[in-house]
C-alpha cells in the first residue's frame, strides 16, 4: 500500500486529467476521420506532437546527446508505439464507435504481460496475471461475437486492428527498456519516437493518401487535428512523465480503467455513439481482468481481513 502514498492529490488530478487526454483522442480521431485519411491523420498528430515537444524540450533545458543507436531506438519506438497503433487504432475507427476503440485498447496490459513473459526474464505470469488474461480474452470473445464464428465482418476487422494496436503497444513497452539502459530521459525519448514517426510517416501518407488531392477540411476537422496533436499527444506525454516521476508505475497504470470511461462518455454525449449489451460485457470482464492483474485490490482486501 505504500505505492499509493506517493500520489498526492495533484497526482489524481493530473491521472484524471491524463485519462481524459487519451480518452478524448478517440473522440477528436472520429471527427477527423470524417474528412481526413488515417495515415494523413497519423502524420499530422506525431508532427504536432514533435514540434511541440521540441519547444518544451528547449524552455526545459534538456539536452539530446544523440547517437546513432540512440537514434535507431527512437526509430524502433516510433514503429511499434505510434505509427503502427495509431494506424491501426485510426483505420478501426472508420467503422466503429470510438468508445468500442478506446476499450479494445484496454486490453494492452493484457498483451503486454504476456509479450513480457515471453521476452524478459524478469516479468513472469503469476496465477492472478493469468486470471486476468483469461478474463480479457472471454470479454474480448464477447464483443467480438458473431465475427468469430459467422466470419469476419468490417467491424469485426476493425475490432481485429483495435487490438493488433494493443499488441503493438505490448511490444513497444518491452522494446522501451532500451530507453532506460541507455539512459535516456523519458521527455527525451518521448520526443525522439515521434519525431522518429513524423520522418517514417511522410512518405507512407504522400504515396498512400497523396493529400494534396483532398479537399480543404472544415475548421472543426482543423481544431479535432490540433487537439489530438497538441492536447491528446504532446501535452499527456508531458502529464505522463510528471504522474510517472511522483506516483510511479504502478499508480500510473489505473490510467487503462479510466481512458474508456471517458472515451465513451465523449463519444455517447458528442457522437451519439451506444454500446451493446455485449459490448459492455466484454468491457466489464476486460476491467476487471485488468484489476485482478493490477493485484492491489486482492492485497487491500487481504490487509484488512489481517486488522
Amino acid at each position: 500500500m505504500s505505492t499509493d502514498l506517493k500520489m498526492g492529490k495533484s497526482e489524481w488530478v493530473l491521472l484524471l486529467a491524463l485519462s481524459v487526454l487519451w480518452g478524448g483522442s478517440f473522440f477528436f480521431s472520429k471527427i477527423a476521420l470524417a474528412e481526413i485519411p488515417p495515415f494523413t491523420l497519423v502524420f499530422s498528430r506525431v508532427l504536432l506532437a514533435a514540434a511541440s515537444l521540441y519547444v518544451v524540450l528547449r524552455i526545459s533545458g534538456y539536452k539530446l546527446n544523440l547517437s546513432w543507436p540512440l537514434i535507431a531506438v527512437f526509430f524502433g519506438m516510433g514503429m511499434l508505439n505510434n505509427i503502427i497503433p495509431f494506424s491501426l487504432i485510426f483505420y478501426g475507427q472508420t467503422q466503429i464507435a470510438s468508445g468500442l476503440a478506446s476499450i479494445l485498447n484496454a486490453t494492452t496490459p493484457i498483451f503486454t504481460v504476456i509479450v513480457a513473459h515471453f521476452l524478459t526474464r524478469d516479468e513472469r505470469i503469476t496465477a492472478p496475471k493469468l486470471v486476468g488474461i483469461l478474463l480479457g480474452v472471454v470479454g474480448v470473445a464477447i464483443m467480438l461475437g458473431k465475427d468469430l464464428t459467422g466470419g469476419f465482418s468490417l467491424d469485426g476487422l476493425a475490432m481485429l486492428a483495435c487490438l493488433g494496436a494493443a499488441l503493438s503497444y505490448a511490444f513497444a513497452s518491452v522494446y522501451g527498456r532500451r530507453f532506460r539502459a541507455m539512459n535516456v530521459r523519458p521527455m527525451v525519448g518521448a520526443f525522439g519516437q515521434v519525431s522518429a514517426s513524423t520522418v517514417m510517416m511522410l512518405p507512407i501518407m504522400l504515396v498512400v493518401d497523396k493529400p494534396w488531392t483532398l479537399e480543404k477540411p472544415s475548421m472543426d476537422i482543423i481544431w479535432s487535428i490540433l487537439a489530438l496533436g497538441l492536447l491528446c499527444t504532446a501535452l499527456a506525454y508531458v502529464l505522463f512523465f510528471r504522474i510517472l516521476d511522483k506516483g510511479g508505475a504502478t499508480n500510473i497504470s489505473l490510467v487503462t480503467l479510466l481512458i474508456p470511461v471517458s472515451a465513451i462518455l465523449l463519444g455517447a454525449g458528442f457522437l451519439d455513439e451506444r454500446l451493446t449489451l455485449a459490448q459492455f460485457g466484454g468491457m466489464v470482464l476486460i476491467g476487471l481482468g485488468l484489476v485482478v492483474m493490477d493485484g492491489r485490490a486482492h492485497k487491500y482486501i487481504r490487509f484488512n481481513k489481517n486488522e
